[in-house]
Order: structure tokens, then C-alpha cells, then sequence
């Protein structure tokens, strides 16, 4: 990752990207424990894009599915903080068909 990052000028971002894309990989890991994820990096109208999809499946319980969405963000307080001091967003939601699970996104300004 840092060396897409300075092969497209983006070294800037270099010291959050890598905070924020572990994060994302750690807890999508933990809550899908040996399935596949996809991480995704793009920079795009001067915003740095992140993002993971995991497998974890979608809980037709909507109590079951706020218990387990607020699990994922409280996992995630130090991408939260990090995001928060760059002037970012960040959020989870379910997946689009025909794929399924979680996507976890992190948007950073320039």
C-alpha cells in the first residue's frame, strides 16, 4: 500500500492509510474468521477511498444485526479517532447482491 501510495504522490496519506487498512482488515478478520475479504484503495476528487468487504453475514434479527453492527463500531474507536482528526467519514453497511456480507468504508480528504 505505501507504495502505491508514493508512486501516485499520495505519501501524505501514508502513516493513516496503513493505520485505517489494518483496522479494517483486523476486525473483518476477527468476525469472519478464515473467509475471503476484499480491500480496496482509490483516490479519486481529492479523497483517499477505503474500503473492506467482508462475509459476515447479514442478521435478518434487527436486534441481532444492532448488537453486532455496534460491536464492529466499537472495534473499530481508533479508525474512528483517526478518521475524526483527518476531517474523514467512515461507516459500515451491507453489502450490494449479488454479493454478500459487510463493507466497511473510510473516506479521507486531502
Amino acid at each position: 500500500m505505501t507504495a502505491a501510495l508514493r508512486a501516485h504522490g499520495l505519501t501524505a496519506y501514508r502513516w493513516p492509510a496503513v493505520l485505517i487498512a489494518a483496522e479494517l482488515v483486523a476486525v473483518a478478520g476477527v468476525l469472519t474468521p478464515g473467509r475471503d475479504l476484499y480491500l480496496s484503495l482509490r483516490y479519486r476528487d481529492d479523497v483517499l477511498r477505503l474500503l473492506v468487504w467482508d462475509q459476515h453475514p447479514h442478521h435478518p434479527v434487527p436486534a441481532a444485526e444492532a448488537l453486532c453492527g455496534g460491536r464492529r463500531r466499537r472495534a473499530l474507536w481508533l479508525l474512528a479517532a483517526v478518521v475524526d482528526d483527518w476531517g474523514g467519514e467512515w461507516g459500515t453497511c451491507e453489502a450490494s447482491p449479488p454479493q454478500r456480507g459487510t463493507k466497511s468504508w473510510v473516506k479521507l480528504p486531502r
